[in-house]
Protein backbone atom coordinates (compact mmCIF):
# COMPACT_ATOMS: atom_id res chain seq x y z
CA UNK A 1 0.00 0.00 0.00
CA UNK A 2 1.04 3.33 -0.94
CA UNK A 3 -0.46 6.68 0.15
CA UNK A 4 -0.44 10.14 -1.79
CA UNK A 5 -1.43 13.34 0.28
CA UNK A 6 -1.41 16.42 -1.17
CA UNK A 7 -2.84 20.12 -0.16
CA UNK A 8 -5.52 22.06 -2.24
CA UNK A 9 -6.90 25.21 -2.16
CA UNK A 10 -6.07 28.39 0.15
CA UNK A 11 -3.37 27.52 2.58
CA UNK A 12 -4.80 27.09 6.15
CA UNK A 13 -2.62 27.45 9.24
CA UNK A 14 -2.23 23.65 10.32
CA UNK A 15 -2.00 21.87 7.12
CA UNK A 16 1.80 20.66 7.84
CA UNK A 17 0.96 19.78 10.97
CA UNK A 18 -1.85 17.11 9.25
CA UNK A 19 0.50 16.04 6.51
CA UNK A 20 3.15 15.23 9.57
CA UNK A 21 0.58 13.14 11.10
CA UNK A 22 -0.40 10.91 7.79
CA UNK A 23 3.56 10.60 7.37
CA UNK A 24 4.12 9.43 10.96
CA UNK A 25 1.15 7.62 11.25
CA UNK A 26 1.72 5.17 7.57
CA UNK A 27 5.08 5.12 8.68
CA UNK A 28 3.96 3.53 11.76
CA UNK A 29 1.89 0.80 9.96
CA UNK A 30 4.98 0.62 6.98
CA UNK A 31 3.25 2.23 4.36
CA UNK A 32 4.92 4.79 2.24
CA UNK A 33 3.99 8.51 1.46
CA UNK A 34 4.21 10.47 -1.52
CA UNK A 35 3.50 13.92 -0.98
CA UNK A 36 2.13 15.47 -4.32
CA UNK A 37 3.14 19.13 -4.76
CA UNK A 38 1.02 21.93 -5.63
CA UNK A 39 -2.19 20.09 -5.11
CA UNK A 40 -4.07 18.91 -8.26
CA UNK A 41 -1.67 20.37 -10.71
CA UNK A 42 1.13 18.55 -9.46
CA UNK A 43 -0.56 15.28 -10.01
CA UNK A 44 -0.73 16.13 -13.61
CA UNK A 45 2.27 17.28 -13.78
CA UNK A 46 3.84 14.26 -12.32
CA UNK A 47 5.58 16.43 -9.07
CA UNK A 48 6.09 14.24 -6.05
CA UNK A 49 8.10 13.68 -3.73
CA UNK A 50 9.11 10.80 -1.14
CA UNK A 51 8.00 11.68 2.67
CA UNK A 52 9.34 10.24 5.86
CA UNK A 53 9.62 11.07 9.20
CA UNK A 54 12.84 13.03 8.90
CA UNK A 55 11.24 15.57 6.55
CA UNK A 56 7.95 15.99 8.26
CA UNK A 57 9.40 16.23 12.13
CA UNK A 58 9.88 19.88 11.97
CA UNK A 59 7.03 21.00 10.54
CA UNK A 60 3.75 21.13 12.56
CA UNK A 61 4.79 24.42 13.87
CA UNK A 62 4.94 25.98 10.78
CA UNK A 63 2.25 27.85 8.82
CA UNK A 64 1.02 27.41 4.76
CA UNK A 65 1.78 24.12 3.17
CA UNK A 66 5.65 22.28 2.22
CA UNK A 67 3.63 20.58 -0.37
CA UNK A 68 2.61 24.11 -1.52
CA UNK A 69 -0.78 24.45 -3.18
CA UNK A 70 -2.06 25.91 -6.25
CA UNK A 71 -5.43 25.85 -8.47
CA UNK A 72 -5.87 23.14 -11.42
CA UNK A 73 -8.15 24.52 -14.19
CA UNK A 74 -7.23 21.33 -16.13
CA UNK A 75 -8.40 19.22 -13.07
CA UNK A 76 -11.74 19.95 -13.71
CA UNK A 77 -11.90 18.17 -17.00
CA UNK A 78 -12.31 14.79 -17.70
CA UNK A 79 -8.87 14.06 -19.34
CA UNK A 80 -7.00 16.09 -17.32
CA UNK A 81 -8.48 13.73 -14.11
CA UNK A 82 -7.40 10.98 -15.86
CA UNK A 83 -4.27 11.97 -16.32
CA UNK A 84 -4.46 12.72 -12.99
CA UNK A 85 -5.25 9.13 -12.17
CA UNK A 86 -2.45 8.06 -14.59
CA UNK A 87 0.12 9.58 -12.40
CA UNK A 88 -0.89 7.95 -9.31
CA UNK A 89 -0.89 4.50 -11.13
CA UNK A 90 2.77 5.49 -12.57
CA UNK A 91 3.73 5.92 -8.83
CA UNK A 92 2.10 3.13 -7.46
CA UNK A 93 -0.41 5.08 -5.43
CA UNK A 94 -3.75 3.63 -4.54
CA UNK A 95 -4.82 5.61 -1.90
CA UNK A 96 -5.00 9.52 -2.15
CA UNK A 97 -5.27 12.17 1.27
CA UNK A 98 -6.69 15.65 0.22
CA UNK A 99 -6.11 18.31 2.94
CA UNK A 100 -8.20 21.69 1.70
CA UNK A 101 -11.77 22.61 1.75
CA UNK A 102 -15.31 22.37 -0.73
CA UNK A 103 -13.62 22.40 -3.94
CA UNK A 104 -10.90 20.30 -3.36
CA UNK A 105 -13.33 18.06 -1.67
CA UNK A 106 -14.97 17.85 -4.81
CA UNK A 107 -12.06 17.01 -6.91
CA UNK A 108 -11.48 14.07 -4.92
CA UNK A 109 -14.89 13.02 -4.99
CA UNK A 110 -14.31 13.20 -8.62
CA UNK A 111 -11.04 11.02 -8.17
CA UNK A 112 -12.70 8.56 -5.77
CA UNK A 113 -15.42 7.82 -8.50
CA UNK A 114 -12.09 6.98 -10.75
CA UNK A 115 -11.46 4.22 -8.69
CA UNK A 116 -9.09 5.67 -6.16
CA UNK A 117 -9.30 5.17 -2.61
CA UNK A 118 -9.54 8.83 -1.00
CA UNK A 119 -9.97 10.56 2.28
CA UNK A 120 -10.66 14.69 2.66
CA UNK A 121 -9.37 16.30 5.78
CA UNK A 122 -10.80 19.69 6.24
CA UNK A 123 -8.44 22.66 5.97
CA UNK A 124 -10.09 25.87 5.25
CA UNK A 125 -10.00 29.16 7.43
CA UNK A 126 -13.08 30.23 6.60
CA UNK A 127 -14.58 27.08 8.59
CA UNK A 128 -17.49 26.82 5.88
CA UNK A 129 -17.64 22.84 6.08
CA UNK A 130 -21.32 22.15 7.49
CA UNK A 131 -20.36 18.69 8.64
CA UNK A 132 -17.34 19.32 10.43
CA UNK A 133 -17.02 22.05 13.87
CA UNK A 134 -14.48 23.06 13.25
CA UNK A 135 -11.97 23.12 10.41
CA UNK A 136 -7.75 23.08 10.52
CA UNK A 137 -6.70 26.63 10.05
CA UNK A 138 -10.18 28.38 12.06
CA UNK A 139 -8.82 28.53 15.34
CA UNK A 140 -5.22 30.09 14.23
CA UNK A 141 -7.04 32.56 11.84
CA UNK A 142 -9.15 33.66 14.42
CA UNK A 143 -6.91 34.18 16.47
CA UNK A 144 -4.76 36.59 14.09
CA UNK A 145 -8.13 38.55 13.49
CA UNK A 146 -8.59 39.43 17.71
CA UNK A 147 -5.19 40.08 17.90
CA UNK A 148 -5.32 42.55 14.57
CA UNK A 149 -8.94 43.97 16.44
CA UNK A 150 -7.41 44.68 19.42
CA UNK A 151 -4.65 47.16 18.19
CA UNK A 152 -7.14 48.60 16.02
CA UNK A 153 -9.39 49.15 19.38
CA UNK A 154 -6.55 50.55 21.15
CA UNK A 155 -5.93 53.06 18.04
CA UNK A 156 -10.05 53.95 18.04
CA UNK A 157 -9.76 54.59 21.56
CA UNK A 158 -7.04 57.15 21.43
CA UNK A 159 -8.46 59.06 18.67
CA UNK A 160 -12.50 57.83 19.72
CA UNK A 161 -12.98 56.71 15.76
CA UNK A 162 -14.99 53.77 14.51
CA UNK A 163 -13.18 51.74 12.31
CA UNK A 164 -15.54 49.14 9.75
CA UNK A 165 -12.90 45.83 9.85
CA UNK A 166 -13.22 43.14 7.19
CA UNK A 167 -12.42 39.98 7.57
CA UNK A 168 -12.37 36.83 5.49
CA UNK A 169 -14.73 33.62 5.47
CA UNK A 170 -16.19 34.22 2.17
CA UNK A 171 -19.91 33.04 1.95
CA UNK A 172 -19.58 31.71 6.38
CA UNK A 173 -19.56 34.21 8.92
CA UNK A 174 -18.01 32.08 11.42
CA UNK A 175 -14.63 34.70 11.47
CA UNK A 176 -16.97 37.74 12.05
CA UNK A 177 -19.00 36.05 14.48
CA UNK A 178 -16.55 34.30 16.90
CA UNK A 179 -14.16 37.20 17.16
CA UNK A 180 -17.38 39.53 17.81
CA UNK A 181 -18.37 36.35 20.49
CA UNK A 182 -14.61 37.19 21.86
CA UNK A 183 -15.06 40.93 22.14
CA UNK A 184 -13.69 41.88 19.46
CA UNK A 185 -16.48 43.99 17.86
CA UNK A 186 -19.96 46.35 18.49
CA UNK A 187 -21.59 45.99 15.41
CA UNK A 188 -21.53 42.50 13.10
CA UNK A 189 -22.58 41.65 9.65
CA UNK A 190 -22.46 38.23 8.40
CA UNK A 191 -23.52 36.98 5.17
CA UNK A 192 -25.94 34.59 7.57
CA UNK A 193 -27.01 37.51 9.53
CA UNK A 194 -26.41 40.61 6.88
CA UNK A 195 -27.39 44.11 8.18
CA UNK A 196 -28.47 46.75 5.61
CA UNK A 197 -26.41 50.00 5.84
CA UNK A 198 -29.45 51.97 7.77
CA UNK A 199 -29.17 49.33 10.41
CA UNK A 200 -25.70 49.39 11.16
CA UNK A 201 -25.98 53.60 11.22
CA UNK A 202 -29.08 53.06 13.20
CA UNK A 203 -27.15 50.64 15.85
CA UNK A 204 -24.04 53.07 15.46
CA UNK A 205 -25.95 56.36 16.54
CA UNK A 206 -27.47 54.56 19.38
CA UNK A 207 -23.71 53.45 20.70
CA UNK A 208 -23.10 57.17 20.31
CA UNK A 209 -25.77 58.57 21.93
CA UNK A 210 -25.16 56.19 24.86
CA UNK A 211 -21.53 57.86 25.33
CA UNK A 212 -19.75 55.29 23.07
CA UNK A 213 -17.46 57.32 20.49
CA UNK A 214 -14.82 54.53 19.53
CA UNK A 215 -17.24 51.32 17.73
CA UNK A 216 -15.80 48.39 15.86
CA UNK A 217 -17.99 47.23 13.02
CA UNK A 218 -16.80 43.58 11.60
CA UNK A 219 -17.99 42.53 8.57
CA UNK A 220 -17.56 39.79 6.21
CA UNK A 221 -15.54 39.50 2.98
CA UNK A 222 -17.88 40.13 0.05
CA UNK A 223 -21.46 40.95 1.60
CA UNK A 224 -20.83 44.98 0.50
CA UNK A 225 -18.02 47.06 -1.21
CA UNK A 226 -16.44 48.92 2.45
CA UNK A 227 -15.29 52.02 0.95
CA UNK A 228 -18.98 52.37 -0.09
CA UNK A 229 -20.35 51.42 3.43
CA UNK A 230 -17.80 53.92 5.24
CA UNK A 231 -18.78 56.48 2.88
CA UNK A 232 -22.56 55.69 3.61
CA UNK A 233 -22.24 55.69 7.01
CA UNK A 234 -20.34 58.99 7.09
CA UNK A 235 -22.75 61.11 4.83
CA UNK A 236 -25.95 59.56 7.10
CA UNK A 237 -23.98 60.59 10.73
CA UNK A 238 -21.89 62.92 9.57
CA UNK A 239 -19.08 61.46 11.32
CA UNK A 240 -15.34 60.57 10.09
CA UNK A 241 -14.51 56.95 10.18
CA UNK A 242 -11.88 54.55 9.17
CA UNK A 243 -11.99 50.98 7.11
CA UNK A 244 -9.74 48.17 7.37
CA UNK A 245 -9.20 45.16 5.08
CA UNK A 246 -7.53 42.15 7.30
CA UNK A 247 -6.35 40.55 3.71
CA UNK A 248 -4.20 37.63 4.03
CA UNK A 249 -2.30 38.25 7.02
CA UNK A 250 -5.17 35.64 8.26
CA UNK A 251 -3.99 32.89 6.76
CA UNK A 252 -0.47 32.89 8.08
CA UNK A 253 1.45 32.36 10.63
CA UNK A 254 2.37 29.63 13.28
CA UNK A 255 -0.80 27.42 13.86
CA UNK A 256 -2.61 26.86 16.91
CA UNK A 257 -2.20 24.05 19.73
CA UNK A 258 -5.72 23.18 18.92
CA UNK A 259 -5.27 23.52 14.93
CA UNK A 260 -1.85 21.41 15.60
CA UNK A 261 -4.04 18.62 17.54
CA UNK A 262 -7.01 18.47 15.46
CA UNK A 263 -4.70 18.30 12.17
CA UNK A 264 -2.88 15.88 14.06
CA UNK A 265 -5.51 13.59 14.86
CA UNK A 266 -7.55 13.94 11.37
CA UNK A 267 -4.27 13.05 9.56
CA UNK A 268 -4.25 9.86 11.78
CA UNK A 269 -7.92 9.36 10.95
CA UNK A 270 -7.53 9.34 7.87
CA UNK A 271 -4.57 6.78 7.96
CA UNK A 272 -6.98 4.54 9.88
CA UNK A 273 -9.49 4.70 7.04
CA UNK A 274 -7.44 4.09 4.43
CA UNK A 275 -6.00 0.85 6.05
CA UNK A 276 -9.83 0.00 6.99
CA UNK A 277 -9.94 -0.17 2.82
CA UNK A 278 -12.40 3.10 3.06
CA UNK A 279 -12.98 5.89 0.80
CA UNK A 280 -15.39 8.54 -0.18
CA UNK A 281 -14.94 10.11 3.40
CA UNK A 282 -14.16 13.03 4.46
CA UNK A 283 -12.67 13.53 8.77
CA UNK A 284 -13.98 16.09 10.65
CA UNK A 285 -14.91 16.84 14.67
CA UNK A 286 -18.44 17.36 16.12
CA UNK A 287 -19.20 17.33 19.91
CA UNK A 288 -15.38 16.90 20.57
CA UNK A 289 -15.37 13.26 18.81
CA UNK A 290 -13.60 12.64 15.05
CA UNK A 291 -15.55 11.63 12.85
CA UNK A 292 -16.05 10.67 9.06
CA UNK A 293 -18.90 10.99 6.91
CA UNK A 294 -19.31 10.24 3.08
CA UNK A 295 -18.71 12.78 0.03
CA UNK A 296 -22.59 13.57 0.07
CA UNK A 297 -22.74 14.29 3.17
CA UNK A 298 -20.19 17.34 3.60
CA UNK A 299 -22.87 20.22 2.62
CA UNK A 300 -26.06 18.11 3.37
CA UNK A 301 -25.55 18.24 7.68
CA UNK A 302 -27.45 20.94 9.47
CA UNK A 303 -25.47 23.15 11.94
CA UNK A 304 -27.05 26.40 12.56
CA UNK A 305 -25.87 29.11 14.87
CA UNK A 306 -28.78 30.35 16.12
CA UNK A 307 -27.83 30.23 19.61
CA UNK A 308 -24.33 32.22 19.12
CA UNK A 309 -26.19 34.67 17.13
CA UNK A 310 -28.57 35.05 20.02
CA UNK A 311 -25.78 34.77 22.49
CA UNK A 312 -24.02 37.58 20.81
CA UNK A 313 -26.93 40.19 20.87
CA UNK A 314 -26.84 39.56 24.70
CA UNK A 315 -23.10 40.75 24.56
CA UNK A 316 -23.22 43.84 21.92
Amino acid sequence: MKIGILTSGGDAPGMNAAIRAVVKSASYNNIEVLGIKYGYKGLIDEELIKLDNSIVDNISEKGGTILKTARCSEFMGEKGRRKAVDTLNKFGIGSVVVVGGDGSFKGAEKLSKLGIKVIGLPGTIDNDLAYTDYCIGFDTTLNTVLECIGKIKDTDASHEKTTIVEVMGRYCGDLALYSALAGGGDIISTSERKLDFDTICDKLSKNISKGKSDNLIIITERIYDIRELQEYIERKLNISIRNTVLGFIQRGGNPSAFDRILASKMGIKAVELLIENCTGRVVGIRNNKIIDVGFNDVNNINTNKDREYELLNMLL
